[in-house]
């Protein structure tokens, strides 16, 4: 429960932030209860999809055992530390020195049909260890997810997993700082009215103007923009933060947030559930009866309806994969130039030292290329989200 009260409190607290600003121009955007219910019911879903980890196949990649320890024992192994670095875990991983591994614990919560609700810290679950007949699978159709075992250490169940994970917890620590962030800044506001802004006022107040005016007015038209903008506002600043705490990496940092397909997924599913409930007349009229169109590629196979239904449907799904795609493959390619040292190293301890430099300079540049990229995909995103909402509200010409 925790969860959804955190991320109600999240999502209520960004919003009112944002619309507390005492800017002009945004006294105006008022948050529709519709987008705001929208909002809270979608960032349940990234907690949930990201906490409950459903239960998929596993890849080829992931059919080895995974953990740092399993790595040490067959040496340096570059797919098992990248991946190691991007996927979520049910610790926050800070350093290892001499072997020895530092963790932040995190809430492991259970809901087991042989006993019942069960919650722990995850430190118990380290080093393939059992805790309460529960454990995470090394192998299997479950690897890396905790199962449940009976005392032979066979598998018995997979329970339900409703667990507070690293992205969780990232998710969680960007929406307190965004909350915190905003208010303060609407505050200074109200104390320093009529002057011009100063400090964070002056970075945040070009960043809203630009959503506004660059973004939901020219997409979406002076009609309708208002009661847009402060979703557009949020996934924005949300995307940014999460893209640019993903390049640091000590805590909080170094969560692979908007790297997570689910992530994405829940972001883009809102973005086709706020695009579908406010369509109007028009939107769909475009879809089903294409205007322009011959009446035989209608009727009496609806061939343009079907591609355009189908169009609706990609939509978000371009934007989830291009969101993951990006972030993911940065967060790759840096760690894998920074693998080539361990490699090369492995082979002859001069070799390592010797492609250092060229690693290090090739990781410094991708790593600043990922900032460039971070706010890139923070904007393709906003943008493309307004263009769907000014298609859907439309009038007809």
């Amino acid at each position: 429960m925790q969860i959804f009260a955190l991320s109600f409190f999240i999502i209520t607290g960004n919003n009112f932030a944002i619309n507390s600003l005492n800017l002009p121009m945004l006294k105006a955007f008022s948050m529709q209860k519709k987008l705001l219910n929208i909002l809270v019911v979608s960032f349940l879903i990234i907690f949930l999809n990201n906490s409950i980890i459903a239960s998929e196949r596993p890849t080829e990649k992931d059919s080895e055992p995974t953990t740092e320890e399993h790595a040490e024992e067959k040496g340096f192994n570059p797919g098992t530390f990248i991946f190691a670095h991007i996927r979520d875990n049910y610790n926050w991983h800070l350093y290892s020195y001499k072997g020895h591994h530092v963790s932040i614990p995190l809430p492991v919560i259970l809901y087991s049909k042989n006993q019942g609700l069960v919650s722990f810290w995850s430190f118990k679950l380290e080093h393939d260890h059992t805790y309460q007949n529960f454990k995470i699978a090394q192998e299997g159709d479950y690897i890396n997810k905790i199962i449940e075992v009976d005392s032979q250490g066979e598998f018995v169940a997979r329970p339900l997993d409703i667990s507070i994970t690293k992205n969780v917890a990232a998710i969680l620590i960007s929406g307190a700082f965004m909350i915190f962030l905003f208010i303060s800044v609407a505050k200074t506001y109200n104390r320093r009215e009529g002057m011009p802004p100063k400090g964070v006022q002056s970075l945040l107040e070009p960043l809203i103007l630009f959503i506004r005016d660059d973004i939901a007015k020219n997409s979406i038209g002076e009609k309708n923009y208002e009661k847009f903008t402060p979703f557009l506002l949020t996934i924005f600043f949300f995307i940014l933060l999460n893209n640019l705490l993903g390049l640091v990496p000590l805590f909080p940092g170094g969560a692979n947030v908007t790297g997570n397909i689910t992530v994405t997924m829940a972001l883009a599913l809102f973005t086709f559930i706020i695009t579908t409930i406010t369509g109007n007349k028009n939107y769909w009229k475009d879809i089903f009866n294409t205007p322009g169109v011959p009446w035989w590629l209608k009727l009496p196979i609806p061939l343009i309806p079907f591609i355009e239904l189908i169009g609706v449907i990609i939509k978000p799904f371009v934007l989830m994969i291009r969101l993951f795609a990006n972030i993911s493959a940065g967060h790759i390619i840096v760690l894998g130039f920074f693998s080539l040292i361990f490699i090369f190293g492995n082979m002859e301890p001069a070799l390592g030292y010797a492609v250092s430099p060229v690693s290090i300079a090739f990781t410094i540049f991708m790593s600043m290329l990922e900032l460039l990229v971070a706010f890139i995909q923070a904007y393709v995103f906003t943008i493309l989200s307004a263009i769907y909402f000014g298609m859907a509200s439309e009038e007809e010409h």
